[in-house]
């Protein structure tokens, strides 16, 4: 699902074509230390899905959302908003009840399944064989409903991971077994910021689907997120330029 949040990225810093796709991409694993902008960028991926015209998205998480993303047009579409449709499974048990039942639930089928925090519910049952069940179940969940949409659609699937400390041997072994079942992948990392802002690097892995692609998303003191391609912000720290796409980290 890299070409998603290719087009959250590139439409934010004014590069991208405008156009829309029905394919749904590889599934996407979305990586990235604690208050790095994981949560604003999926949520800005699900406002972009939900502005395509197609199904519903489906959000889960294990907590609600404190905030709503600011300063967007996107977000202030209550058309969009109303097509997210927000789950919060309390538990790893809840979470695959959920996503067991979701085979047999009625209504149009999602054209988005976003799960935030898997990390959280991979600290419940953290060994190998238990991250790739959940995995797998994301994954069929997924092409689930991409069965239901029919050809020329799809189900795409986005997946949040918080990383840990470099050598940490446990959650390298564990990132390596999810890494089998998610080839595309996006990496947040942080930088120096400006006065008042948090300020980090996305760098996009698309799966050997299209190229490698890098931006500066930097979030202001209101919550409103701004996005500059990765070459002209390097030049440039102090540039904002473009338009904004999400919300808060």
């Amino acid at each position: 699902m890299a070409e998603t949040l290719r087009r959250v990225l590139s439409r934010g810093s004014a590069a991208g074509s405008g156009e829309n796709t029905a394919e749904a991409g590889p599934p996407l694993l979305l990586l990235g230390g604690p208050g790095s902008g994981k949560t604003a960028l999926l949520f800005a991926a699900a406002l972009e899905a939900a502005g395509e015209g197609r199904g519903p998205v489906l959000f889960l998480t294990r907590r609600p959302l404190q905030s709503l993303p600011r300063g967007t047009r996107a977000a202030l579409d209550h058309l969009r908003l109303q097509k997210i449709r927000l789950q919060y499974p309390p538990s790893t048990r809840e979470l695959l009840r959920f996503l067991c039942s979701a085979h047999e639930a009625r209504g149009p089928a999602p054209s988005l399944l976003l799960l935030d925090g898997l990390e959280e519910y991979l600290a419940e049952d953290p060994g190998p064989q238990e991250a790739a069940y959940l995995a797998a179940l994301l994954l069929d969940t997924a092409a689930h409903f991409s069965h239901r949409i029919g050809p020329g659609g799809g189900c795409g699937l986005i997946v949040t991971l918080q990383t840990q400390e470099e050598g940490d041997i446990g959650d390298a072994l564990q990132l390596s077994l999810l890494q089998r079942y998610f080839p595309a992948q996006c990496w947040l990392q942080p930088d120096a910021p400006g006065p008042g802002q948090h300020r980090l690097r996305a760098s996009l892995e698309p799966g050997g689907l299209g190229p490698r692609a890098e931006w500066w998303v930097t979030f202001r003191p209101d919550g409103e997120m701004t996005v500059t391609p990765w070459p002209t912000q390097a030049g440039d720290p102090s540039s904002d330029k473009g338009s904004s796409s999400g919300g808060q980290p």
